[in-house]
């Protein structure tokens, strides 16, 4: 508590009604709940096992914990709940499994799943289906998080692609089920749905969560705002923490306008605010809330701090955007030499990934080292999730999540009513979709040639597994690929041979990695052990490997503003402040620039140190050099706080020749060193 401002401390101490805290960034909120948690369990006496705090990544909820465990250990803290809204669904449905009507050990789909089975249906269903997969995908995602049913979207579509959609909708919903299977947005859709059907079990769960603590409350959807007014309940207790400047997620579902509606749905609500700012000079919190301001508010706050006012703002005007990429990366190589700093203190922000590629060559050139996050980890290709799920079946027949992923490829001819069958099959007589495949009692429910074409597969996969135990697994697994004629599959659903041979490669590399697994425990005699161990490493990989990747290399960092939320860089590099790319030209036609200046309010942020904001004069566009007009928020910087570079004045020649030698100067006592 020593460590806590007077606002911070406030906010910990305060439990006499709903609590919002308008955290603004870099004002300590992590430290606020940790601290609040610890107080709720030691001095207000209530068990850590009715406590529970909720966020979005698992990387924060990571960070959360670590922390109460500092504070809070031992017994003290048995049962206490630190996880992410999705990991808090899914224990809900895992308790709820039977009110819900599913077996135990659903499966969760994720992205490249949900994609494979809306292709199956959109094929039966939707002739243009084949080229709208991520708009369908998007759309039934949307009205998931806005508790919209497969029946509403029906009756409200306004043209006949929206009544497709929703028909599509429809299926997938039952096929889902019939798979024993959710998805991503069902971890939230379904707890809500239970308890608006069951007042008993949303009672327990009431008297479960005495006190829930939110953290990014900006980022909620319409679900996860019910979510949390039923787990609260009458009792209403709870604590709420987000700044609605840094809501950037509106294309995720996210809606800001629910930190408003705490107000009508809570009048009891405080509202304690937190302004001072642990990270940022003066003059960057000044640009960010001059920025800001432009925006409606409903909740006004204005971020400050004690780190002086420090460097002015540079705007850097250049001609092109490759002249832009080699000015970032002569500013970073020359700054890091005068100043005897690393490269992980820079860090280069941009709207969208594809301003990144120019950046890459001229930082390859510089031989600067970089990072880019958000980059596709090994394990989420998805030639590499085939063959894990072929993997994941030799171990464990009974995964309907592996067996739904393989089934169809490469193509075996069985299609989703089929599959659905069998899934209605396989619930009834509560068996894996694996084992329902050899039961007499499917061939009452299904054609014989269907049924002879999963039986043919599911014999095949048996062999595969007997090979795998009684002789040498790897030799089995290789054969399996081929006999599987996995590379011409690949040759089919590629751009190109090239793409083919190199995603084969990515198959050869994983089997590598099971033999390098496999000879760690060759000292063992038992055989079945060693494959089980070896794959079930591989599998524990692949999930460690889809959690946020995070670099502590030296390393320049390069991401986009959305990735940004929530980090910190010494020194900041802003580009393509451009009309078109930040604000971006959707927004603009869909007169959504308050997101835009929100995610601008971000990037600002990003900064403790120095800012640098660039743009190009001119910028390639299918093929064509186009003029480009600067982005409206650099007119919205305050200017007294701001020095632009290249906007019409020209450096004197004396000015040019003194800033080259000085470079070169730092550079050969840096040698020289």
């Amino acid at each position: 508590m020593r460590r806590l401002n007077p606002r911070q401390e406030e906010a910990v101490k305060y439990i006499d009604s709903p609590l919002l805290v308008l955290a603004g960034a870099g004002s300590g909120k992590t430290s606020v709940i940790t601290q609040k948690i610890a107080y709720l369990i030691e001095t207000c006496g209530l068990k850590a096992k009715h406590v529970v705090a909720v966020t979005f990544t698992n990387k924060a909820a990571r960070e959360m914990k670590e922390r109460v465990g500092q504070l809070v250990s031992g017994k003290t803290a048995r049962g206490l709940t630190v996880s992410t809204f999705h990991n808090l669904g899914l224990n809900i449905i895992r308790r709820e499994h039977k009110t819900l009507g599913y077996k135990p050990g659903f499966s969760i789909f994720d992205e490249q799943d949900v994609k494979a089975l809306l292709k199956e249906l959109s094929e039966k269903h939707y002739s243009e289906g084949m080229d709208k997969i991520d708009l369908i995908q998007h759309t039934i995602s949307n009205w998931k998080n806005d508790l919209i049913s497969a029946d509403q979207a029906i009756s409200h579509a306004k043209d006949e692609e929206a009544e497709v959609i929703a028909t599509i909708y429809q299926h997938y919903i039952r096929t889902l089920k019939a798979y024993n299977a959710v998805d991503f947005d069902d971890l939230i859709l379904l707890p809500v749905k239970l308890f608006s059907e069951n007042p008993t079990v949303l009672d327990k769960w009431q008297n479960k969560i005495r006190y829930l603590l939110v953290d990014e409350y900006q980022d909620t959807n319409a679900s996860q705002y019910l979510l949390v007014k039923q787990l609260v309940g009458a009792r209403a207790a709870f604590t709420v923490v987000g700044d609605d400047d840094q809501s950037i997620y509106a294309w995720r579902g996210a809606r800001p306008e629910n930190m408003a509606l705490l107000k009508d749905d809570y009048p009891s609500l405080n509202v304690i605010k937190l302004e001072q700012n642990y990270r940022s000079t003066s003059r960057i919190l000044k640009a960010a809330n001059t920025v800001i301001a432009n925006n409606p508010h409903v909740f006004e706050k204005r971020l400050w701090s004690d780190f002086g006012m420090g460097d002015e703002i540079r705007v850097i005007r250049c001609r092109n955007e490759e002249v832009e990429a080699e000015r970032v990366a002569a500013e970073i190589i020359t700054h890091k030499l005068k100043q005897n700093t690393k490269f992980k203190d820079y860090a280069i922000l941009y709207r969208g990934n594809h301003q990144a590629k120019l950046l890459e060559l001229k930082l390859q050139h510089h031989q600067i080292p970089y990072f880019i996050s958000g980059g596709t980890s090994f394990f989420s290709r998805s030639e590499v999730k085939d063959i894990m799920a072929y993997l994941r079946l030799v171990i464990n027949p009974d995964d309907d999540n592996a067996f739904l992923r393989v089934i169809n490829v490469p193509r075996r001819e069985i299609g989703p009513t089929t599959l659905e069958k069998l899934g209605n099959y396989a619930s009834q007589r509560h068996i894996s979709l694996f084992a329902a495949c050899n039961e007499f009692g499917l061939s009452s429910h299904l054609d014989e040639r269907f049924l002879e074409k999963l039986q043919r597969f599911t014999h095949w996969m048996q062999k595969i597994t007997q090979q795998c135990h009684q002789e040498d697994p790897v030799t089995a697994i290789k054969d399996m690929i081929h006999d599987l004629d996995y590379h011409n599959w690949l040759r089919q659903n590629s751009s190109s041979e090239g793409v083919a041979d190199k995603r084969m490669s990515n198959v050869w590399t994983l089997v590598d990695s099971l033999e390098k697994s496999l000879k760690v425990t060759d000292e063992e005699d038992d055989v079945e052990a060693d494959i089980k161990t070896a794959i079930g490493k591989l599998v524990l990989r692949d999930m460690l490997e889809r959690q946020e990747q995070e670099d502590d290399s030296d390393r320049v960092q390069l991401m986009t503003l959305h990735a940004s939320k929530g980090l910190e860089y010494p020194y900041v590099f802003m580009i393509g402040m451009e009309e078109d790319l930040l604000p971006h030209r959707s927004s603009i036609e869909e007169n959504n620039i308050e997101e835009e200046r929100r995610l601008t309010y971000v990037g600002i942020t990003r900064a403790r140190k120095a800012l640098t904001m660039t743009l190009a004069g001119q910028r390639k566009q299918f093929g064509e050099q186009i003029e480009t007009t600067p982005s409206r928020f650099l007119e919205e910087l305050p200017s007294e706080d701001v020095i632009r570079i290249g906007f019409g004045e020209e450096l004197s020649q004396e000015i040019k020749q003194a800033a080259g030698k000085d470079a070169l100067a730092s550079i050969r006592n840096r040698i020289n060193q």
